[in-house]
This record gives structure tokens, sequence and C-alpha cells, in this order.
């Protein structure tokens, strides 16, 4: 099939041999526009050739003549993974979202409505497997969260998580992820010119201090924690597809329950259509190939125990019924019927602002601009600056596996090499400092191999931390942006 032209909409930092790095507004010949479980195959402008994922480029058409679209840009979008059977991609005439379903997981065809298929898993001692990587446990347990009543309405679209992962360009400056793309639509814009009529009834509440440093979130009333460990291989459909499930044990229930990365998926997405200015840090990113190799099984368990200690430790979103509802459920028909009720929720977007209790005293609006404006350039500053410890930090790691290693072992070998050079003079051979030669050449060796496991010490927690405060910091432009409108609308 001939190269199909495309354009890059945000930039990519190749992590594994398979995948090429690409830059925003790059041109790109792809070569075939059918993406391969989210990625697509290419090559770049520098002539390497490899994978990137399909959310960050355009592909470009020719443009012809339409009754419904002069657009000649095309990207890709995928159907919404809360429609059971749907599974198509389609092309839409606008705008990447960054929300859209490009799952790339082991499991993008699953219907998440038939998680009690007959599969084969690997069950726990003493439990009873199920398809959807938890257990049944206590399926009575009670939770301490108060029930939320909410009035039904069609789910919102499915938003995914992939494209907030931050491109190698800071990203509290230039290209915009329109994160708020869903916010505008379910009313954002008319909540900040007060057109929301208060209508919801609703126990659901968060509540806002006033401190000496300013307003802040009110502490948690139930504060706990969340341990995930033994992430372990499963397998259903009888062998067919395989996934990896991690054991989460929260601290206010200690029952453990089981789940796959798709549940945290899951979870992401539902986050961020709840609550529209609260920067909720991206998951673990994901990977084209060796999704089941010791190291990216290892990798992705540090980076999930920080974002979910992240998550309990904030007083609102640890608060969210559907987080409780991921963490302690262990029956799969209240698992759907959770699941449902949070993709339901009607206060989500523009309308989670009516859950939220603000204090009386009242702001100078001069004074709060002065803040936003100060924290703005902070943000900003702060994105720059973690980039650039991550790029540096990363190349280190790659110069200790590679470079490094490599340049120890060279001169390993040659020591190695003057030894056996010196066995070859037999009447004239000294023993003792020819062993002292070929151990000095194994000592390199092995200086090298320490150098090659340094950064599991030291740079890979860095980079693990910086990865969280990626995702923190990518969320705070457009959160910035409703702030100054809102205060736009006031002035």
């Amino acid at each position: 099939m001939a190269s199909i032209k495309a354009k890059a909409l945000y930039s990519f930092q190749s992590e594994n041999p398979e995948e090429i790095n690409i830059q925003e507004n790059e041109q790109l010949l792809v070569f075939n526009e059918k993406s391969l479980d989210g990625w697509l195959e290419g090559q770049n402008s520098r002539g390497d050739k490899g994978l990137f994922p399909a959310s960050y480029v355009e592909i470009l058409k020719p443009s012809t003549p339409s009754p419904q679209t002069s657009n000649s840009s095309f990207t890709y979008y995928s159907s919404p993974a809360s429609s059971p059977g749907n599974h198509s991609t389609f092309y839409s005439p606008s705008s990447p979202s960054p929300y859209q379903q490009g799952s790339y997981e082991e499991d993008d065809d699953d219907d998440w409505d038939d998680w009690d298929d007959s599969s084969t898993v690997v069950d726990e001692p003493g439990v009873t497997g199920n398809t959807n990587g938890h257990n049944h446990l206590h399926p009575h347990m009670a939770s301490p969260y108060p029930s939320v009543t909410y009035r039904q309405k069609p789910s919102v679209e499915r938003q995914d998580s992939t494209a907030s992962r931050l491109s190698t360009k800071s990203s509290a400056v230039g290209k915009n992820f329109n994160r708020f793309s869903s916010f505008v639509r379910s009313g954002g814009e008319a909540f900040i010119l007060g057109e929301v009529p208060s209508v919801f009834k609703t126990a659901e509440t968060y509540c806002v201090l006033m401190s000496p440093d300013g307003p802040e979130w009110s502490d948690s009333p139930h504060p706990f924690t969340c341990t995930i460990e033994e992430p372990t291989k499963q397998t259903k459909f009888k062998g067919i597809k395989s996934y990896i499930s991690y054991k989460l044990t929260p601290s206010h229930t200690k029952y453990p329950v089981y789940r796959r990365y798709k549940h945290f998926d899951w979870l992401h997405n539902r986050l961020l259509h709840k609550f529209s200015v609260i920067s909720v840090p991206h998951l673990p990113e994901k990977q084209a190939t060796g999704r089941f190799e010791d190291d990216f099984i290892e990798k992705r368990k540090r980076r999930l125990i920080l974002w979910m200690d992240h998550m309990t430790s904030h007083p609102v979103l640890s608060q969210y019924e559907g987080f409780q509802h991921f963490l302690t459920c262990t029956d799969d028909r209240a698992w759907k019927q959770g699941k449902r009720r949070s993709e339901k929720d009607e206060l989500v977007g523009a309308n989670s602002f009516l859950t939220i209790q603000i204090p009386q005293e009242h702001q100078d609006l001069q004074d709060v601009e002065e803040r936003v404006d100060t924290f703005k350039t902070f943000s900003k500053r702060m994105d720059d600056s973690v980039l650039q410890l991550t790029n540096v930090a990363t190349d280190l790691c790659r110069k200790h596996a590679g470079g490094f290693r490599k340049e120890f072992q060279k001169l390993g070998n040659a020591f190695n090499s003057i030894s056996q050079a010196f066995e070859l003079d037999q009447p004239h051979l000294a023993i003792p400092l020819n062993k002292a030669i070929s151990n000095t050449g194994k000592t390199y060796e092995a200086i090298g191999e320490l150098f090659a496991e340094q950064p599991k010490n030291d740079l890979f927690h860095m980079l693990d931390t910086l990865s969280l405060y990626q995702g923190l910091l990518s969320n705070f432009p457009d959160i910035i942006h409703v702030q100054k409108g809102k205060l736009t609308s006031q002035l």
C-alpha cells in the first residue's frame, strides 16, 4: 500500500526500539492508515521508521468536494468503550480529542458489560476467580462512604487517558490538549456565565476552607491508604487472551480486590469527566510491545503505586464514590451496577461545581487574579524544569545500560586478551601476574554490570516521581484558562 502523508499534532519520545520520535507539526509518512492497537507504523522526516501513537498524528487526505465537510484532515477516533459491542474505528473531521478511545491494551475488544464470561484464570487460593481481574471475597461488605442519588441520563462518551501523557515539549505552554472539550459540551461555559440552575439535590459535597495561605480543600473525613502488589499474568478465553492483574488492598477495608489496567483506565476517565478543575495525573503509559516483560510490569507497578498514593491522599478525589467502588467492590453484579451509576452521574464537568461549598469570606478579584498569574508562572517554570530533568535522567539511564556498560566491557575484554597472550609464552609465564591481569579484566566487566544496574537504585525512582509531576502539571494550563474565564466575566 502506498504511503500516506500525515502531520504530528504532538511531540512523542520513543521509549522502546520499535518506536520513533516525532515532533509537533512534523511531516510524516504512514505506511498503513489502519492503526494496530492504537499505534501507526511510519517514517519521520529524518528517515527513522517505526511506531508512534495514532492519536498523536493527523492523516492528511486530498481535498474532495463533500456535502458534509470541506476539511481535508481526518483523525483517528474509536467508539466509546461504554457502548457494548461497538468497537469500530471511524474518522472525524475535527481536531483530535485528547481523550479519544485509543486504548491499545491487551483487551481492547472486550465487552465491558460482559465481564462474567466463562474463561480460564489464575485463581487466588480459596477465592473464586472472575474475568474482570477481581474475585468474590466479601460481596456484602459495607463501605464507610454514603451512597449518592443520581438522576439518570445517557452515559457520557468515554474519554481516553492516552493523550494526557506529556509530550517531549513542555505541556504548560504551546499545544493545548483541549482537556475541557467535554467540559464545554456539558455546559462549562454556561456555568462560568452563571447560566446553570442549581437543580440537583445530592448528599455529595466537597468543602473549600480559607486558610492563611488561601483557599484549600477540607480534609477527608475518612483518610486511608491503598497498597498495590503481586502483579500476576492471567488468561481468559482458554488462554487466547492474557492480561496482568494487580492486588489492591485499601487500609479502611483490609479486603483485597484484583484489578486490571483497563479498570484503572476506566476510573481515570471517570475522574476526568467528574472533576474538571482538579488536576488528575495520568496513568503510566501504555506500550505497543513487550507488555508482559518483567521490566515493563515492574515499572508500571511502581508508577501505579505512586498514582494510587496521590489519589488516596487527595481530600476530594479519594471521597469520590466511583473511586471507592473501584477499591471495594468484589461482586460482579454490584460492580456493573456501580459502574453504570458512575457513568450516569449528572454532576460532572461544569455541574460538578454544584457539589462544592465555598467559604463565605469575601475574595478580592484583583488579588485572586494576581495569585492565579503567579501560579501560572510557577507551573510553567516547574513544567519546563521537570521536563529538562526527565530528559537528562532518561539519557543517563540509557548511557548506563548502553554506553558506559559497553566501554567497561571493552576494557575488561582488552585485559583478558593480554592475559590470554601471556599464556602463550609458557616458558616465561608469570602465573601470579597473569591471574592479576585476568582478574582486572573481570573486575572491569563487573563494573560495567554495576553501571547497568545502578539506575534501578536511584534514577528509575526519580523518573517515576517526575512522571507523576508531569501528569499533574500538564493539566494546569486548561484549569487556569477556566479560572481566567470566570475572572473575566466578573471584572
